[in-house]
């Protein structure tokens, strides 16, 4: 399979309705917010979706959640050290790197998409640049953030007499929130991790189907929706238009009238023409 060719720019709409996209644990596990009130999902947080949705869709992963874990490794040395090739790369300080990151790269497809660090005891350190780059994701709108005290009706200890108290904590969420995720595929760094057009294809996918399989007490199923994927895929390595241009050409602006916005009908999005660059646009609003 031949390494990526084409440059490749992307942007996703994505609403969040009574869920919290991605706490803050410096800040009681609040939606995250700027200091404007715009929501914003981190890199970190979206890039474990992706890993999470590959790893759904049967592709090797390296940075496993622990609750995710599918082949009973407990830590990244352990699966490191559990793979033969990648064992028998790893001198300490006489490691071969370019062995250790091919062999890593070929193994996990997160690695040869994000890169990663391999710094473990006994002088291993080999760092790795993926071609997949992901923005933080910010809200075209300022967002509400609502909090709600959560109470219990048993005790969670025997030995008690009587019930003990109700509280136990908050919950926060937002109300509505139309989030926009931006990121790009470079060739250059393909070709040193052997990244594909195949691999793309199963980012574009993993991005389309972000939220599948990935809800809990805080996103509830259907409160977070990928709306519209915008799939940029240049004529070449090197495209005259940057990533940047490319971003800016995606416009999403609330409808004339509408004070607070309450779904993604609420919002007008326009694209500006680029000579010879057409995104493909998929729609799961359609």
């Amino acid at each position: 399979m031949m390494c990526l060719e084409h440059k490749i720019d992307f942007a996703v709409l994505v609403t969040v309705t009574n869920a919290n996209p991605n706490g803050d644990p410096l800040n009681g596990n609040r939606p995250r917010e700027n200091y404007d009130g715009y929501g914003e999902i981190s890199d970190v947080c979206i890039k474990r979706k992706i890993r999470n949705r590959l790893q759904d869709m049967g592709e090797k992963i390296f940075v496993q959640s622990d609750d995710r874990s599918d082949d009973t490794c407990t830590s990244l040395r352990d699966r490191a050290d559990k793979n033969e090739a990648l064992k028998a790369a790893s001198k300490g300080k006489n490691t071969d790197r370019v062995a250790y990151a091919q062999t890593a790269c070929k193994e996990w497809i997160d690695v040869r998409s994000f890169g990663q660090v391999f710094a473990f005891k006994g002088g291993v350190s080999v760092g790795i640049r993926g071609p997949v780059s992901v923005q933080h994701a910010v809200s075209v709108s300022p967002v509400d953030i609502v909090s709600l005290q959560i109470t219990k009706s048993v005790n969670s200890e025997d030995g008690k007499q009587g019930k003990s108290s109700d509280t136990m904590g908050m919950k926060h969420m937002v109300e509505f929130g139309l989030y926009v995720i931006k990121g790009s595929i470079n060739c250059q760094l393909a070709e040193k991790t052997g990244f594909t057009e195949e691999d793309a294809e199963k980012i574009k996918e993993a991005l389309r189907t972000l939220f599948e399989n990935d809800c809990s007490s805080a996103r509830p199923d259907g409160s977070m929706e990928v709306c519209q994927l915008y799939w940029w895929k240049h004529d070449c390595k090197m495209p005259k238009y940057s990533s940047a241009k490319v971003h800016r050409s995606l416009h999403v602006e609330l409808k004339e009238g509408v004070e607070k916005p309450a779904s993604f009908a609420d919002y007008k999005v326009t694209l500006d023409s680029l000579d010879g660059l057409e995104p493909e646009i998929i729609d799961n609003m359609a």
